[in-house]
């Protein structure tokens, strides 16, 4: 007599179909339950700057104040118009340090709003053609994460809709650190417990790295050309040796050193006297649960993948993390999009 085969009922496979899926979701459901407004610190700095605010002053401010991005209100229009960002200052570098028709020094005197100018059209600060990405207060942290994804974007303004007031700069940081503090409330998920390489988070393919003895200009033409925000500086054997980001940038602002683009990496990095995120690793075989405690508690926004030898095989940021942990189980992949 043959042994009889005990048959797995439909009811539970649905059932185990249920829960896996519940479990995929749950920080999904946490940011569509969550409003903008409720990720807001109590107290926090927000610059805004004029269009008819000199450039150079500006990049002085957001250095000072060790901010980012600031909105741009023109009074003309009355409203906001776009963000002055890091990226506007390493572009302005990039396109016009090498050129003879320009003077670094000269660019200074113009303010935010002339370099819509023709003679400039190569970089824009704004385009009052173009609208500001911003969101509203009511909407959910979700919605949040998806516009920052998808249009690629580090800061969104959080605007009132009556009053047309920039409330607080949403940031891809402070909306993990959001689902750090106020996550314990949920059940963990099982996925959290993998190792990040099988959940395939993060880039592996073509990382943008640079030379230790490459200059700084090939630093910001790789900014530029790759619209990355950090790049691991390696020595000969591609093992990781400091970590220069977009925010390294602009500090040249403060130092006033910005006219001196052919140092080397090595030199670059030498030289940073302000704010330095350090290089904060990881590896293949660490669980995605680890990857979040480190990267929150570091303040950082990204680790670079390494193996045991140092050598860089990979960068995690908090896109990557964002993308799996809220808008993967949505079935949205704003970062291919």
């Amino acid at each position: 007599m043959e042994p009889r085969i005990p048959q797995v009922s439909c009811s539970h496979n649905k059932l185990e179909t249920q829960k896996q899926e519940a479990d995929a979701t749950v920080y999904m459901n946490f940011m569509k339950s969550h409003s903008c407004y409720d990720a807001v610190p109590v107290s926090c700095k927000l610059v805004i700057f004029d269009t008819t605010l000199q450039v150079k002053k500006a990049f002085f401010a957001l250095v000072a104040n060790g901010l980012r991005a600031a909105p741009l209100w023109d009074n003309k229009l009355q409203r906001f118009v776009g963000m002055l960002t890091i990226t506007d200052f390493i572009n302005i570098l990039h396109c016009y340090y090498k050129s003879p028709m320009v003077q670094i020094y000269g660019l200074e005197s113009h303010k935010i709003e002339t370099w819509r100018g023709d003679s400039f059209r190569n970089v824009y600060l704004y385009d009052p053609s173009q609208y500001l990405v911003s969101i509203s207060p009511e909407a959910s942290l979700f919605d949040a994460i998806y516009s920052l994804l998808r249009h690629r974007i580090h800061r969104l303004p959080v605007i009132d809709p009556e009053s047309g007031n920039v409330l607080h700069i949403l940031t891809h940081k402070r909306i993990l650190k959001f689902l750090h503090i106020f996550g314990s409330k949920v059940p963990r998920p099982v996925f959290i417990q993998k190792q990040i390489l099988e959940l395939g988070i993060g880039t592996f393919r073509n990382i943008a790295t640079i030379q230790q003895t490459a200059s700084l200009y090939d630093a910001l033409s790789i900014f530029v050309e790759r619209r990355v925000s950090a790049l691991p500086v390696v020595d000969e054997r591609g093992k990781v040796v400091a970590l220069y980001s977009r925010f390294d940038v602009i500090n040249l602002a403060a130092q006033k050193t910005y006219n001196n683009l052919d140092i080397t990496m090595e030199e670059a990095v030498r030289g940073r006297t302000c704010y330095v995120e350090g290089v904060i690793t990881c590896y293949p075989d660490e669980t995605l649960e680890a990857i979040i405690e480190r990267i929150v508690k570091a303040e950082v926004h990204r680790l670079v993948l390494v193996d045991r030898a140092g050598v860089v095989k990979g960068i995690i940021s908090l896109s990557d993390l964002l993308q799996a942990l809220v808008l993967t189980p949505a079935g949205i992949d704003a970062l291919l999009s």
